[in-house]
């Protein structure tokens, strides 16, 4: 009887876990609405570059993370990469600008990751060389945040950030293989966020 006790009381645990990474994918699905309208008001100008280099390895992270083993943390993954493909068409059609010199860079620092993920052959590896690709393409949107913050929607990265904390919140092992990419998203989304609101930070205290 006790045995059976905990048994159910671990399923009752994992349920959870599984409701929180469901949660979190949802959320991050239906903070699109805003950003996709912000960008055709044309007050959200989205970097191609940061979009394209995300959907491009956004569906090798989810083959990489499902590969060693992830299952409740696996929703925002798969969310993460639907939003990406929707947004870099937005991008696309309606970002202006030249690439600079740092959108190059970028991409091919991801392009080199990508190769040495290849010549691995571990997912741990696979997904720690998709994190540094995920983080080479951020760096143009968060230099553009930096600069303009008001080209993105606050709506938006609050979503994000809340579907990275409750992804947090779902891990079912806190171990480095199943932490490293929730943990990521949550530091990324959390000094988007940052940059985002500095303006109203420094007018508040200034």
């Amino acid at each position: 009887m006790r045995s059976k006790h905990y048994i159910n009381k671990g399923r009752s645990i994992l349920n959870w876990h599984a409701i929180l990474g469901m949660a979190a994918g949802l959320i991050l699905l239906l903070g699109n609405i805003p950003y996709i309208l912000s960008i055709r008001r044309g007050d959200t100008r989205p970097n191609r570059v940061t979009w394209g280099i995300w959907t491009t390895i956004g569906f090798i992270l989810v083959g990489s993370y499902y590969a060693i083993g992830a299952t409740n943390t696996l929703w925002l993954p798969i969310a993460q990469v639907i939003s990406q493909l929707i947004i870099t068409c937005y991008a696309f059609k309606y970002s202006k600008g030249r690439w600079q010199r740092l959108d190059r860079i970028c991409l091919a620092g991801a392009g080199l990751s990508l190769l040495l993920w290849w010549r691995s052959g571990s997912p741990l590896v696979a997904l720690a060389m998709n994190i540094a690709m995920d983080i080479l393409g951020a760096i143009p949107t968060i230099k553009k945040i930096y600069y303009e913050p008001d080209s993105e929607d606050l709506l938006f990265w609050v979503m994000a950030f809340s579907a990275s904390v409750l992804n947090l919140l779902a891990i079912e092992s806190f171990t480095l293989s199943f932490l490293l990419f929730p943990l990521y998203l949550f530091m990324l989304n959390i000094t988007v966020l940052i940059l985002l609101t500095r303006p109203r930070w420094s007018q508040l205290w200034g």
